[in-house]
Protein backbone atom coordinates (compact mmCIF):
# COMPACT_ATOMS: atom_id res chain seq x y z
CA UNK A 1 0.00 0.00 0.00
CA UNK A 2 1.19 3.39 -0.87
CA UNK A 3 0.33 6.79 1.22
CA UNK A 4 0.65 8.85 -2.30
CA UNK A 5 -1.99 11.69 -1.50
CA UNK A 6 -1.78 13.54 -4.54
CA UNK A 7 -4.57 13.71 -6.85
CA UNK A 8 -5.73 11.40 -8.76
CA UNK A 9 -4.27 12.07 -12.30
CA UNK A 10 -5.83 9.78 -15.01
CA UNK A 11 -3.87 9.88 -17.34
CA UNK A 12 -1.00 8.34 -15.64
CA UNK A 13 -3.59 5.23 -15.82
CA UNK A 14 -2.32 2.37 -18.10
CA UNK A 15 -4.94 2.00 -20.91
CA UNK A 16 -6.10 -1.25 -22.94
CA UNK A 17 -8.43 -2.08 -25.58
CA UNK A 18 -9.39 -5.48 -24.28
CA UNK A 19 -8.33 -7.36 -20.84
CA UNK A 20 -9.07 -10.68 -19.58
CA UNK A 21 -11.64 -9.37 -16.45
CA UNK A 22 -12.92 -5.76 -16.15
CA UNK A 23 -13.03 -5.10 -12.47
CA UNK A 24 -16.03 -2.71 -12.06
CA UNK A 25 -15.36 -0.74 -8.71
CA UNK A 26 -17.90 1.80 -7.03
CA UNK A 27 -15.80 3.81 -4.25
CA UNK A 28 -13.15 1.57 -3.48
CA UNK A 29 -9.32 0.01 -5.02
CA UNK A 30 -7.24 2.29 -5.79
CA UNK A 31 -8.08 5.29 -3.61
CA UNK A 32 -9.78 4.03 -0.92
CA UNK A 33 -8.12 1.70 1.93
CA UNK A 34 -10.05 -1.16 3.68
CA UNK A 35 -11.26 -4.67 3.37
CA UNK A 36 -13.11 -4.57 -0.22
CA UNK A 37 -10.13 -2.64 -2.04
CA UNK A 38 -7.74 -5.08 0.12
CA UNK A 39 -9.57 -7.72 -1.49
CA UNK A 40 -9.43 -6.63 -5.14
CA UNK A 41 -5.77 -6.07 -4.74
CA UNK A 42 -5.30 -9.26 -3.57
CA UNK A 43 -7.59 -11.06 -6.34
CA UNK A 44 -5.50 -8.77 -8.97
CA UNK A 45 -2.13 -10.12 -7.47
CA UNK A 46 -3.24 -13.89 -7.40
CA UNK A 47 -4.10 -14.16 -10.76
CA UNK A 48 -0.28 -13.05 -12.71
CA UNK A 49 -1.44 -14.76 -15.63
CA UNK A 50 -4.57 -12.72 -16.51
CA UNK A 51 -5.07 -9.22 -18.25
CA UNK A 52 -7.08 -7.36 -15.90
CA UNK A 53 -8.87 -4.27 -16.07
CA UNK A 54 -10.67 -1.73 -13.58
CA UNK A 55 -13.38 0.77 -13.79
CA UNK A 56 -13.43 2.86 -10.67
CA UNK A 57 -16.64 5.16 -10.04
CA UNK A 58 -16.90 7.09 -6.96
CA UNK A 59 -18.96 10.69 -6.15
CA UNK A 60 -16.72 13.26 -7.02
CA UNK A 61 -13.19 13.42 -7.81
CA UNK A 62 -12.58 16.07 -4.31
CA UNK A 63 -14.00 13.66 -2.46
CA UNK A 64 -10.95 10.95 -2.81
CA UNK A 65 -7.26 11.80 -2.81
CA UNK A 66 -4.13 9.27 -4.28
CA UNK A 67 -3.89 6.07 -4.75
CA UNK A 68 -3.49 3.86 -1.62
CA UNK A 69 -1.99 1.23 -3.52
CA UNK A 70 0.73 0.33 -5.79
CA UNK A 71 -1.05 -1.04 -9.08
CA UNK A 72 -0.26 -4.30 -9.93
CA UNK A 73 2.01 -5.21 -13.08
CA UNK A 74 -1.22 -7.25 -14.53
CA UNK A 75 -3.30 -4.42 -13.83
CA UNK A 76 -3.38 -3.12 -17.71
CA UNK A 77 -6.04 -0.79 -17.90
CA UNK A 78 -8.12 1.92 -14.81
CA UNK A 79 -9.67 4.52 -15.66
CA UNK A 80 -12.12 6.60 -13.05
CA UNK A 81 -15.59 8.18 -13.74
CA UNK A 82 -17.26 10.02 -11.06
CA UNK A 83 -21.56 10.02 -11.20
CA UNK A 84 -22.05 12.86 -9.12
CA UNK A 85 -19.29 15.34 -10.69
CA UNK A 86 -21.08 18.66 -11.80
CA UNK A 87 -20.90 19.06 -15.11
CA UNK A 88 -22.69 21.18 -17.70
CA UNK A 89 -26.03 19.79 -18.82
CA UNK A 90 -26.55 19.96 -22.65
CA UNK A 91 -28.14 22.93 -24.07
CA UNK A 92 -31.47 23.74 -23.59
CA UNK A 93 -33.14 22.81 -26.60
CA UNK A 94 -36.73 21.78 -27.83
CA UNK A 95 -36.72 17.26 -27.84
CA UNK A 96 -39.63 15.16 -29.10
CA UNK A 97 -38.61 11.70 -27.71
CA UNK A 98 -39.06 8.84 -30.55
CA UNK A 99 -42.03 6.88 -30.61
CA UNK A 100 -42.86 4.97 -27.92
CA UNK A 101 -40.21 5.61 -26.00
CA UNK A 102 -41.78 7.26 -23.26
CA UNK A 103 -44.56 4.35 -23.04
CA UNK A 104 -41.67 2.02 -22.53
CA UNK A 105 -40.09 4.56 -19.86
CA UNK A 106 -43.37 4.40 -18.12
CA UNK A 107 -44.12 0.38 -18.13
CA UNK A 108 -40.75 -0.32 -17.14
CA UNK A 109 -41.23 2.32 -13.67
CA UNK A 110 -44.59 1.03 -13.12
CA UNK A 111 -43.27 -2.51 -13.41
CA UNK A 112 -40.60 -1.88 -10.54
CA UNK A 113 -43.46 -0.34 -8.31
CA UNK A 114 -46.19 -3.35 -8.84
CA UNK A 115 -44.31 -6.03 -10.23
CA UNK A 116 -40.48 -6.56 -9.84
CA UNK A 117 -40.17 -9.69 -10.98
CA UNK A 118 -42.09 -9.65 -14.39
CA UNK A 119 -39.72 -10.28 -16.93
CA UNK A 120 -40.22 -7.29 -19.08
CA UNK A 121 -38.63 -5.48 -16.27
CA UNK A 122 -35.32 -6.81 -16.85
CA UNK A 123 -35.97 -6.13 -20.25
CA UNK A 124 -36.82 -2.86 -20.60
CA UNK A 125 -34.31 -1.99 -18.13
CA UNK A 126 -31.48 -3.05 -20.40
CA UNK A 127 -32.83 -2.00 -23.42
CA UNK A 128 -33.24 1.79 -22.21
CA UNK A 129 -29.59 1.93 -20.36
CA UNK A 130 -28.58 0.74 -23.87
CA UNK A 131 -30.30 3.21 -25.57
CA UNK A 132 -29.32 6.03 -22.80
CA UNK A 133 -26.94 8.63 -25.62
CA UNK A 134 -27.23 10.76 -28.38
CA UNK A 135 -27.46 7.99 -30.51
CA UNK A 136 -30.36 6.43 -28.73
CA UNK A 137 -34.06 6.68 -28.18
CA UNK A 138 -33.61 7.93 -24.65
CA UNK A 139 -31.13 10.89 -24.78
CA UNK A 140 -30.16 12.92 -21.81
CA UNK A 141 -31.23 15.88 -23.16
CA UNK A 142 -34.53 14.24 -23.59
CA UNK A 143 -34.64 13.11 -19.91
CA UNK A 144 -34.10 17.14 -18.82
CA UNK A 145 -36.03 18.91 -21.20
CA UNK A 146 -38.90 17.02 -23.18
CA UNK A 147 -42.21 18.10 -22.57
CA UNK A 148 -43.12 14.17 -22.17
CA UNK A 149 -40.44 13.62 -19.49
CA UNK A 150 -41.61 17.17 -17.77
CA UNK A 151 -45.40 15.86 -17.89
CA UNK A 152 -44.57 12.52 -16.98
CA UNK A 153 -42.08 13.62 -13.42
CA UNK A 154 -45.62 15.11 -12.74
CA UNK A 155 -47.81 12.66 -13.30
CA UNK A 156 -45.49 10.16 -11.09
CA UNK A 157 -45.73 13.31 -8.34
CA UNK A 158 -49.59 13.10 -7.92
CA UNK A 159 -50.04 9.50 -8.35
CA UNK A 160 -46.78 8.15 -5.73
CA UNK A 161 -44.98 11.12 -3.32
CA UNK A 162 -46.62 11.63 0.08
CA UNK A 163 -44.03 14.93 0.01
CA UNK A 164 -45.47 18.03 -0.25
CA UNK A 165 -42.24 19.43 -2.46
CA UNK A 166 -42.61 19.34 -6.06
CA UNK A 167 -39.45 21.17 -6.26
CA UNK A 168 -37.63 18.68 -4.21
CA UNK A 169 -39.21 15.73 -5.82
CA UNK A 170 -38.42 17.08 -9.47
CA UNK A 171 -34.53 17.47 -8.17
CA UNK A 172 -34.53 14.24 -6.24
CA UNK A 173 -35.84 12.15 -9.25
CA UNK A 174 -33.11 14.40 -11.48
CA UNK A 175 -30.33 13.22 -8.90
CA UNK A 176 -31.19 9.42 -9.45
CA UNK A 177 -31.97 9.66 -12.62
CA UNK A 178 -28.16 11.45 -13.79
CA UNK A 179 -25.92 8.79 -13.58
CA UNK A 180 -27.20 6.20 -15.90
CA UNK A 181 -26.10 8.55 -18.53
CA UNK A 182 -22.42 8.40 -17.11
CA UNK A 183 -22.19 4.78 -16.81
CA UNK A 184 -23.75 4.34 -20.70
CA UNK A 185 -21.00 6.65 -21.48
CA UNK A 186 -18.51 4.72 -19.45
CA UNK A 187 -19.85 1.40 -21.58
CA UNK A 188 -19.06 2.85 -24.75
CA UNK A 189 -15.21 3.53 -24.11
CA UNK A 190 -14.54 0.65 -22.01
CA UNK A 191 -12.06 -2.06 -22.91
CA UNK A 192 -13.61 -5.48 -24.29
CA UNK A 193 -13.34 -8.17 -21.44
CA UNK A 194 -13.90 -11.53 -21.39
CA UNK A 195 -15.97 -11.28 -17.95
CA UNK A 196 -16.92 -8.48 -16.30
CA UNK A 197 -16.74 -8.82 -12.69
CA UNK A 198 -18.55 -6.32 -10.43
CA UNK A 199 -17.64 -6.15 -6.68
CA UNK A 200 -20.99 -5.00 -5.70
CA UNK A 201 -24.56 -4.25 -6.81
CA UNK A 202 -25.54 -0.87 -6.80
CA UNK A 203 -24.11 1.50 -10.19
CA UNK A 204 -21.15 -0.95 -10.34
CA UNK A 205 -23.82 -3.69 -10.95
CA UNK A 206 -25.65 -1.61 -13.25
CA UNK A 207 -22.45 -1.43 -15.43
CA UNK A 208 -22.27 -5.04 -15.61
CA UNK A 209 -25.41 -5.80 -16.27
CA UNK A 210 -25.02 -2.68 -19.34
CA UNK A 211 -22.18 -4.06 -20.66
CA UNK A 212 -23.54 -8.11 -20.44
CA UNK A 213 -26.28 -6.80 -22.38
CA UNK A 214 -24.20 -4.82 -24.91
CA UNK A 215 -21.63 -7.50 -24.98
CA UNK A 216 -22.98 -10.92 -24.63
CA UNK A 217 -20.37 -11.63 -22.44
CA UNK A 218 -20.42 -13.19 -18.81
CA UNK A 219 -20.79 -11.13 -15.92
CA UNK A 220 -20.15 -12.07 -12.62
CA UNK A 221 -20.97 -10.34 -9.13
CA UNK A 222 -19.00 -10.43 -5.90
CA UNK A 223 -20.58 -9.15 -2.64
CA UNK A 224 -18.52 -8.58 0.31
CA UNK A 225 -21.41 -6.92 2.25
CA UNK A 226 -24.90 -6.61 1.08
CA UNK A 227 -24.65 -3.44 -0.81
CA UNK A 228 -28.37 -2.84 -0.61
CA UNK A 229 -28.52 -3.43 3.48
CA UNK A 230 -24.98 -0.99 3.41
CA UNK A 231 -27.18 1.73 1.69
CA UNK A 232 -30.29 1.87 4.38
CA UNK A 233 -27.88 2.38 6.64
CA UNK A 234 -26.33 5.00 5.34
CA UNK A 235 -29.61 6.44 4.10
CA UNK A 236 -31.38 5.98 7.17
CA UNK A 237 -28.55 8.31 9.17
CA UNK A 238 -28.55 10.80 5.99
CA UNK A 239 -29.00 14.02 7.20
CA UNK A 240 -29.32 15.58 3.57
CA UNK A 241 -32.68 13.46 2.72
CA UNK A 242 -35.81 16.11 3.25
CA UNK A 243 -39.05 15.77 5.05
CA UNK A 244 -41.42 18.71 3.98
CA UNK A 245 -44.39 17.08 6.41
CA UNK A 246 -45.73 19.32 9.18
CA UNK A 247 -44.94 18.35 12.79
CA UNK A 248 -48.61 17.30 12.11
CA UNK A 249 -47.98 15.18 8.92
CA UNK A 250 -45.73 13.53 10.28
CA UNK A 251 -45.84 9.97 11.64
CA UNK A 252 -43.00 9.05 13.67
CA UNK A 253 -43.34 5.46 12.73
CA UNK A 254 -43.22 5.87 9.03
CA UNK A 255 -39.74 6.73 6.98
CA UNK A 256 -39.68 9.96 5.25
CA UNK A 257 -40.70 9.90 1.38
CA UNK A 258 -37.43 10.64 -0.14
CA UNK A 259 -35.49 8.22 2.10
CA UNK A 260 -38.01 5.67 1.14
CA UNK A 261 -37.15 6.64 -2.59
CA UNK A 262 -33.73 6.20 -2.24
CA UNK A 263 -34.14 3.29 -0.67
CA UNK A 264 -36.60 1.60 -3.28
CA UNK A 265 -33.91 3.15 -6.02
CA UNK A 266 -31.10 0.78 -4.45
CA UNK A 267 -33.16 -2.41 -4.02
CA UNK A 268 -34.49 -2.45 -7.55
CA UNK A 269 -30.65 -1.76 -9.01
CA UNK A 270 -29.98 -4.49 -6.82
CA UNK A 271 -32.66 -7.15 -7.96
CA UNK A 272 -31.94 -6.02 -11.56
CA UNK A 273 -28.24 -6.58 -11.08
CA UNK A 274 -29.00 -10.12 -9.55
CA UNK A 275 -31.08 -11.48 -12.26
CA UNK A 276 -28.51 -10.06 -14.81
CA UNK A 277 -25.38 -11.93 -12.74
CA UNK A 278 -24.64 -15.41 -14.73
CA UNK A 279 -22.47 -15.88 -11.18
CA UNK A 280 -23.33 -14.43 -7.48
CA UNK A 281 -20.83 -14.65 -5.00
CA UNK A 282 -21.62 -14.45 -1.11
CA UNK A 283 -18.88 -14.70 1.75
CA UNK A 284 -20.75 -16.70 3.89
CA UNK A 285 -24.03 -18.45 3.92
CA UNK A 286 -26.09 -15.72 5.87
CA UNK A 287 -25.46 -13.56 2.84
CA UNK A 288 -26.27 -15.97 0.63
CA UNK A 289 -29.34 -16.09 1.74
CA UNK A 290 -30.14 -12.54 1.84
CA UNK A 291 -28.98 -12.24 -1.49
CA UNK A 292 -31.95 -15.09 -2.68
CA UNK A 293 -34.61 -12.91 -0.25
CA UNK A 294 -33.37 -9.82 -2.81
CA UNK A 295 -34.09 -11.92 -6.04
CA UNK A 296 -30.70 -14.10 -6.75
CA UNK A 297 -31.44 -16.73 -7.99
CA UNK A 298 -30.83 -20.25 -6.40
CA UNK A 299 -29.05 -22.00 -8.97
CA UNK A 300 -26.55 -19.00 -9.81
CA UNK A 301 -25.42 -18.77 -6.04
CA UNK A 302 -22.64 -19.54 -4.29
CA UNK A 303 -20.14 -18.65 -1.05
CA UNK A 304 -16.47 -18.28 -1.54
CA UNK A 305 -14.76 -16.97 1.99
CA UNK A 306 -12.29 -14.29 1.94
CA UNK A 307 -8.21 -15.94 2.06
CA UNK A 308 -5.53 -14.27 2.92
CA UNK A 309 -1.54 -14.63 2.81
CA UNK A 310 -1.34 -17.29 6.25
CA UNK A 311 2.74 -17.72 5.72
CA UNK A 312 3.01 -13.61 5.49
CA UNK A 313 2.03 -13.40 9.15
CA UNK A 314 2.69 -17.23 10.47
CA UNK A 315 6.50 -16.02 11.50
CA UNK A 316 5.38 -13.44 13.96
CA UNK A 317 3.99 -16.30 16.29
CA UNK A 318 7.41 -16.97 17.37
CA UNK A 319 6.83 -13.32 18.91
CA UNK A 320 3.61 -14.10 20.89
CA UNK A 321 3.81 -14.28 24.79
CA UNK A 322 2.64 -16.35 27.56
CA UNK A 323 0.68 -13.80 28.96
CA UNK A 324 -0.98 -11.31 26.30
CA UNK A 325 -0.41 -8.02 25.85
CA UNK A 326 -2.74 -5.67 27.79
CA UNK A 327 -3.28 -4.03 23.75
CA UNK A 328 -6.88 -3.91 22.35
CA UNK A 329 -6.33 -2.99 18.57
CA UNK A 330 -8.85 -2.09 16.14
CA UNK A 331 -7.42 -2.10 12.18
CA UNK A 332 -10.26 0.06 10.08
CA UNK A 333 -11.11 2.82 8.92
CA UNK A 334 -12.07 5.79 11.57
CA UNK A 335 -15.73 5.72 9.94
CA UNK A 336 -19.19 5.54 11.64
CA UNK A 337 -19.89 2.40 10.81
CA UNK A 338 -16.91 0.74 12.56
CA UNK A 339 -18.54 2.29 15.77
CA UNK A 340 -15.26 3.66 16.88
CA UNK A 341 -17.01 5.31 19.78
CA UNK A 342 -18.04 2.27 21.35
CA UNK A 343 -14.41 0.73 21.18
CA UNK A 344 -13.54 4.10 23.28
CA UNK A 345 -16.30 3.94 25.51
CA UNK A 346 -15.29 0.18 26.93
CA UNK A 347 -12.21 1.61 27.39
CA UNK A 348 -12.92 3.73 30.66
CA UNK A 349 -14.25 0.26 31.92
CA UNK A 350 -11.03 -1.76 30.56
CA UNK A 351 -8.53 0.61 32.15
CA UNK A 352 -10.71 1.07 35.40
CA UNK A 353 -9.92 -2.85 35.97
CA UNK A 354 -6.22 -3.14 34.21
CA UNK A 355 -4.61 0.09 34.40
CA UNK A 356 -1.63 -0.77 32.23
CA UNK A 357 -4.22 -1.70 28.86
CA UNK A 358 -4.39 0.60 25.89
CA UNK A 359 -6.07 1.06 22.75
CA UNK A 360 -4.83 1.11 19.23
CA UNK A 361 -6.96 2.61 16.28
CA UNK A 362 -4.78 1.59 12.86
CA UNK A 363 -6.85 3.06 10.34
CA UNK A 364 -6.79 5.78 8.08
CA UNK A 365 -9.27 9.05 9.23
CA UNK A 366 -9.36 10.82 6.09
CA UNK A 367 -12.67 9.06 4.79
CA UNK A 368 -15.36 11.24 7.55
CA UNK A 369 -13.10 13.85 9.42
CA UNK A 370 -15.86 15.32 11.21
CA UNK A 371 -16.79 11.87 12.51
CA UNK A 372 -12.94 11.40 13.36
CA UNK A 373 -12.81 14.12 15.37
CA UNK A 374 -15.78 13.22 17.72
CA UNK A 375 -13.81 10.24 18.27
CA UNK A 376 -10.65 12.06 19.76
CA UNK A 377 -13.00 14.39 21.54
CA UNK A 378 -14.90 11.94 22.71
CA UNK A 379 -11.43 9.94 24.49
CA UNK A 380 -10.77 13.35 25.40
CA UNK A 381 -14.04 13.91 27.22
CA UNK A 382 -13.56 10.33 29.01
CA UNK A 383 -9.76 10.85 30.13
CA UNK A 384 -8.17 8.53 27.98
CA UNK A 385 -6.19 10.48 25.73
CA UNK A 386 -3.32 8.79 26.95
CA UNK A 387 -4.73 5.44 26.61
CA UNK A 388 -6.43 5.78 23.24
CA UNK A 389 -4.04 6.19 20.66
CA UNK A 390 -4.73 7.01 16.52
CA UNK A 391 -2.17 5.82 14.91
CA UNK A 392 -2.68 6.08 11.34
CA UNK A 393 -2.53 3.35 8.55
CA UNK A 394 -0.15 0.66 10.08
CA UNK A 395 2.20 -2.08 8.77
CA UNK A 396 0.46 -4.90 10.18
CA UNK A 397 3.13 -7.26 10.53
CA UNK A 398 4.98 -4.71 12.24
CA UNK A 399 1.73 -4.20 15.13
CA UNK A 400 0.42 -7.43 15.40
CA UNK A 401 3.07 -8.31 17.82
CA UNK A 402 2.30 -5.65 20.27
CA UNK A 403 -1.30 -6.69 20.19
CA UNK A 404 -3.15 -8.84 22.64
CA UNK A 405 -6.69 -8.77 20.81
CA UNK A 406 -7.87 -7.58 17.99
CA UNK A 407 -10.71 -5.78 18.31
CA UNK A 408 -13.71 -4.62 15.51
CA UNK A 409 -17.04 -3.08 17.27
CA UNK A 410 -18.41 -2.38 14.17
CA UNK A 411 -22.54 -2.15 13.78
CA UNK A 412 -21.95 -3.94 10.14
CA UNK A 413 -19.42 -6.02 8.08
CA UNK A 414 -19.33 -8.76 5.65
CA UNK A 415 -16.07 -11.27 6.56
CA UNK A 416 -13.32 -9.04 8.08
CA UNK A 417 -9.74 -9.43 6.83
CA UNK A 418 -8.11 -8.05 9.63
CA UNK A 419 -9.75 -11.01 12.28
CA UNK A 420 -8.57 -13.38 9.77
CA UNK A 421 -5.01 -11.86 9.44
CA UNK A 422 -4.94 -10.95 13.57
CA UNK A 423 -5.31 -15.10 13.28
CA UNK A 424 -2.82 -16.07 11.34
CA UNK A 425 -0.28 -14.20 13.90
CA UNK A 426 -2.12 -16.05 16.80
CA UNK A 427 -3.91 -13.49 17.89
CA UNK A 428 -7.31 -13.70 19.02
CA UNK A 429 -10.12 -11.35 18.23
CA UNK A 430 -13.29 -9.54 20.07
CA UNK A 431 -15.96 -8.70 18.04
CA UNK A 432 -19.53 -7.55 17.95
CA UNK A 433 -21.91 -9.86 16.34
CA UNK A 434 -22.26 -8.57 12.66
CA UNK A 435 -21.14 -10.35 8.85
CA UNK A 436 -19.65 -13.53 9.65
CA UNK A 437 -18.01 -12.82 13.08
CA UNK A 438 -19.79 -15.09 15.05
CA UNK A 439 -18.75 -17.72 12.63
CA UNK A 440 -15.41 -16.86 12.47
CA UNK A 441 -15.31 -16.78 15.79
CA UNK A 442 -17.12 -19.91 16.83
CA UNK A 443 -16.82 -21.90 13.60
CA UNK A 444 -19.49 -23.81 11.64
CA UNK A 445 -21.12 -27.00 12.80
CA UNK A 446 -18.98 -30.27 12.62
CA UNK A 447 -15.03 -29.96 12.33
CA UNK A 448 -15.25 -26.23 12.65
CA UNK A 449 -16.75 -25.77 15.85
CA UNK A 450 -14.82 -28.43 17.11
CA UNK A 451 -11.54 -26.32 16.93
CA UNK A 452 -13.27 -24.21 19.75
CA UNK A 453 -13.58 -20.36 20.04
CA UNK A 454 -11.20 -18.12 18.65
CA UNK A 455 -11.82 -15.20 20.86
CA UNK A 456 -15.59 -13.64 22.19
CA UNK A 457 -18.25 -11.88 20.09
CA UNK A 458 -21.20 -9.12 21.68
CA UNK A 459 -24.13 -7.63 21.29
CA UNK A 460 -23.62 -4.42 18.68
CA UNK A 461 -23.27 -1.02 20.67
CA UNK A 462 -22.52 -2.46 24.15
CA UNK A 463 -19.48 -0.81 25.53
CA UNK A 464 -19.91 -2.39 29.03
CA UNK A 465 -19.98 -5.93 27.00
CA UNK A 466 -16.79 -5.23 24.82
CA UNK A 467 -15.20 -4.35 27.63
CA UNK A 468 -15.94 -7.35 30.12
CA UNK A 469 -15.25 -9.71 26.95
CA UNK A 470 -11.82 -8.01 26.63
CA UNK A 471 -10.89 -8.44 30.28
CA UNK A 472 -11.84 -11.72 30.07
CA UNK A 473 -9.71 -12.54 27.75
CA UNK A 474 -6.65 -10.98 28.69
CA UNK A 475 -6.54 -11.26 32.58
CA UNK A 476 -6.87 -14.99 31.77
CA UNK A 477 -3.40 -16.65 30.23
CA UNK A 478 -5.19 -19.79 29.28
CA UNK A 479 -8.31 -18.69 27.91
CA UNK A 480 -6.16 -16.56 25.71
CA UNK A 481 -3.98 -19.16 24.79
CA UNK A 482 -6.77 -21.44 23.25
CA UNK A 483 -8.34 -19.00 21.44
CA UNK A 484 -5.01 -18.43 20.02
CA UNK A 485 -4.24 -21.76 19.26
CA UNK A 486 -8.03 -21.83 18.13
CA UNK A 487 -7.70 -18.98 15.70
CA UNK A 488 -3.97 -20.27 14.29
CA UNK A 489 -5.67 -23.83 12.97
CA UNK A 490 -9.27 -21.96 11.68
CA UNK A 491 -7.21 -19.90 9.45
CA UNK A 492 -4.89 -22.14 8.16
CA UNK A 493 -7.68 -24.83 7.28
CA UNK A 494 -10.55 -22.50 6.30
CA UNK A 495 -8.86 -19.31 4.93
CA UNK A 496 -5.94 -19.64 3.67
CA UNK A 497 -5.79 -17.66 -0.03
CA UNK A 498 -4.97 -20.52 -1.75
CA UNK A 499 -8.59 -21.99 -1.01
CA UNK A 500 -10.38 -18.23 -2.40
CA UNK A 501 -8.10 -18.67 -5.19
CA UNK A 502 -8.80 -21.85 -6.27
CA UNK A 503 -12.70 -21.44 -6.19
CA UNK A 504 -12.43 -17.97 -8.15
CA UNK A 505 -10.17 -20.06 -10.85
CA UNK A 506 -12.72 -22.04 -11.00
CA UNK A 507 -15.15 -19.89 -12.00
CA UNK A 508 -13.13 -17.31 -14.17
CA UNK A 509 -11.91 -20.97 -16.16
CA UNK A 510 -16.02 -21.71 -16.47
CA UNK A 511 -16.54 -18.36 -18.08
CA UNK A 512 -13.73 -18.66 -20.22
CA UNK A 513 -14.32 -22.10 -21.60
CA UNK A 514 -17.88 -21.37 -21.73
CA UNK A 515 -16.66 -18.51 -24.59
CA UNK A 516 -14.29 -20.97 -26.53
Amino acid sequence: MTADSSPTSEHKFPHADSVDVLLLLEGTFPFVAGGVSSWVNQIIRGFPELRFGAIFMGSRSQDYGGLRYALPDNLVHLETTYLFEQKDNPPIMPVNPPKGCMADVERMHELFETDLKHPDCTRLFSTLMDEAGPDGRLSHEMFLYSKESWDYIKKSYRHRSTDPSFVDYFWTIRNIHTPFWHLREVALRCPQARIYHAVSTGYAGILGVLLKHRSKKPFMLSEHGIYVKERKIDLYQAQWLKDNRSVFERDPSRVSYFRQLWIRFFEHLGYVTYQAADDIIALYEANRQRQLQEGAPPERTTNIPNGIDVERFAPLRSQLQATPPPVLCLIGRVVPIKDIKTFIRAMRTVVSRLPEAEAWIAGPEDESPGYARECHELAEQLGLTDKVKFLGFQKLTDILPKVGLVVLSSISEALPLMILEGYAAGIPTLSTDVGSCRQLVFGLPGEDEAIGPSGRVVRIADPEALAQAALELLQDAGQWQRASAAAIRRVEKYYDQHIMFDRYRALYDKNFKWQA
